[in-house]
């Protein structure tokens, strides 16, 4: 008996010179072993695989950012940027004055809104903060996904200069010296701001969820006061990132969310208001320094 055509053989369409009597579930192809997948029920090729991982439903937080592996990897880039800007600072003469926030200067250098947050003062200083980062980072970072923590992140900070500028007076510089800080000519560094935010978006988002965050009140409540005990904090800056994380927090946390899964258009309203909150900074900027 002659062999049977060879355009009659099935080989795999991914390896066309590997003959292959298994096919695949869901599209009906030969598959060869290299190419064959496990499944619920049978065996499905590469192809069909790839494609069905494709068209699964991303994973979601409860407010609706990307799930992710767990890894703070926004935290830890943040943490990365601070220390390398602290040993510039102790290289580069005259770095930290090029990038603290100075109300009477940001008007024409507005870097400084944010470039500030990144830079520190003592050892002990970027120490705290990087430590509070690093606790507060790991809890709302997954929780809120990535794009959303790098977005309460970077308002934070800027509103915790913007807040410190409203709350400064044009004085002459050697006033500034006498007065300290909260005054036109003082200079502030530091990620406080931005972690204070932090900790106002955990006291939202814990009332949404309908936990405890009693301790957090009892941090804030001690930081207040040191603000005020220890001179050269500039208590200013905290009070607005506090203000400004807990105002993104109640936009992500409150803002188009209905009971059940959270919708995609949920997620539009979302990044709407927190733009709003960055408009409405750059204009209560604008408007300090329109009348200063």
């Amino acid at each position: 008996m002659p062999p049977p055509p060879t355009d009659q053989v099935p080989v795999c369409p991914r390896h066309p010179d590997r003959e292959s009597y298994v096919r695949c579930q869901r599209c009906g192809r030969p598959t060869c072993p290299e190419c064959q997948r496990p499944a619920a029920v049978g065996i499905q090729c590469v192809d069909c695989v790839r494609e069905g991982a494709r068209t699964v439903r991303q994973g979601r937080t409860v407010f609706g950012g990307s799930a992710t592996d767990g890894r703070p990897l926004v935290t830890m880039t943040i943490i990365g940027i601070c220390v390398a800007v602290y040993l510039l600072q102790q290289v580069v003469p005259g770095l930290t004055n090029r990038i603290a926030f100075v109300p009477a200067l940001a008007d024409t250098e507005p870097w400084r809104f944010l470039t500030s947050g990144f830079a520190h003062g003592p050892i002990y200083h970027i120490a705290f903060n990087m430590y509070a980062l690093w606790i507060m980072g790991q809890y709302l970072e997954p929780l809120l996904g990535r794009a959303r923590f790098v977005a309460l992140y970077v308002l934070s900070a800027v509103g915790g200069s913007v807040v410190y500028l409203l709350m400064s007076t044009p004085q002459s510089y050697q006033d500034a010296l006498l007065n300290g800080p909260g005054s036109w000519y003082t200079s502030a560094v530091g990620a406080s701001g931005a972690v204070f935010g932090l900790f106002g978006a955990f006291l939202v988002l814990q009332r949404r969820l309908g936990r405890s965050a009693a301790g957090m009140y009892v941090i804030i409540g001690i930081n207040a006061v040191i603000g005020f005990v220890i001179p050269g904090i500039a208590w200013q800056a905290h009070l607005g990132g506090l203000v400004t994380g807990a105002a993104c927090a109640a936009a992500i946390g409150y803002l188009g969310r209905a009971k059940g899964p959270m919708q995609p258009g949920d997620r539009r309203i979302h990044w709407a208001a927190l733009a709003a909150v960055g408009i409405v900074l750059v204009l209560l900027a604008v408007a300090r320094y329109s009348t200063a």
